[in-house]
């Protein structure tokens, strides 16, 4: 059995929950970096970005991973679904790798996995979205802005 456990930050006065902000999920070994393919993953961290910042949401762990090895060991043993249905909301997941069966059941979750051919600081990939929403974001991304209902203001208009 595969269980989940999760810490999240109460949303209050001092970090509300932005509307319109993209739910990123990070792939980490560690907390700290971008770090780990999809089925091997103890952690997600889960951010809301948006053009003028980012806020933690929460950190999901799991107990049973995959050895990256890219073997099923048992017949009926089931370690993606948990964390598809724990990723849900999110638009975006990041990660080092995924295999073609996990990509399609996150996409059929409205979930878009990139995958980064190297590891890298959480704070930088956070960077990097927020610079991509600021900027002119590529065609895969303006699709996952208009599913998530994240309005885009054009590069050119006055931002006071």
């Amino acid at each position: 059995m595969n269980s989940v456990r999760r810490l999240s930050l109460v949303a209050d006065e001092i970090h509300p929950r932005h509307s319109g902000a993209l739910r990123i999920a990070i792939a980490t070994q560690d907390m700290k970096a971008l770090n780990a393919h999809f089925g091997s993953a103890k952690h997600f961290a889960v951010y809301d970005v948006t053009r003028d910042g980012w806020d933690f949401v929460e950190a999901m762990s799991f107990d049973d991973v995959s050895d990256e090895s890219g073997k099923h060991r048992t017949e009926g043993e089931d370690r993606i679904t948990p964390k598809v249905n724990a990723l849900r909301g999110c638009h975006l997941l990041f990660c080092r790798a995924i295999g073609g069966p996990s990509a399609a059941r996150l996409v059929s979750a409205k979930i878009h996995p990139i995958k980064v051919e190297n590891p890298e600081a959480i704070q930088d990939v956070l960077s990097r979205t927020q610079k991509m929403l600021k900027t002119a974001p590529p065609p895969w991304l303006r699709k996952v802005l208009a599913q998530a209902g994240v309005a885009k203001k054009k590069p050119f208009e006055n931002e006071d």
